[in-house]
């Protein structure tokens, strides 16, 4: 809430709006990255599918009791957390500080942020710093895309994962 509440305030006094790259990404647009480019779709199946495969050994160490309410659970987790995370750090940091620092330093701060929020609820410091690198990933995608949804269902399939292999419970 402190992050909204001073995203809030510094707008309005720089009169200055918030975009969340609310508009929906085109799929078939070609992501150019220094080492390669690879169109968007593409660049999802890829990223789910090699999510699914690096969560499915820790998934099969578990003895999971499939229940409704597990699922409801790992659904409705998954959705609200990675909306709500992408929409303040992508959407309404990393939105407001390209418009006063460089896109670098936008990322950077971002990134390193989103990483270390997870101190918080004890997850340990050399995994925030992996989730530091998942948030540079969401933020690079939202700038090329110019779309926060591709993020977003990145961040709820790991999110899913992480659920489905005990990280979070």
């Amino acid at each position: 809430m402190i992050i909204v509440a001073g995203l809030y305030i510094s707008h309005r006094v720089s009169d200055k709006k918030i975009f969340f790259y609310h508009q929906m990404p085109r799929w078939s647009t070609v992501i150019e990255l220094p080492f390669h480019s690879i169109k968007l779709s593409n660049l999802m199946i890829i990223v789910i599918v090699s999510s699914g495969a690096a969560f499915l050994p820790f998934v099969l160490q578990q003895e999971l009791f499939i229940t409704n309410s597990f699922i409801v659970f790992c659904v409705l987790f998954s959705l609200i957390n990675a909306t709500l995370e992408e929409l303040i750090w992508r959407g309404m940091l990393l939105s407001s500080l390209v418009k006063f620092v460089s896109v670098s330093y936008a990322l950077a701060v971002t990134s390193i942020g989103f990483g270390l929020l997870h101190l918080i609820i004890g997850i340990p410091f050399i995994l925030c710093l992996f989730f530091s690198v998942g948030g540079l990933f969401y933020g690079v995608m939202v700038l090329k895309t110019n779309s926060i949804y591709p993020s977003i269902i990145f961040h709820i399939v790991i999110n899913i994962g992480m659920v489905l292999s005990g990280f979070i419970l």
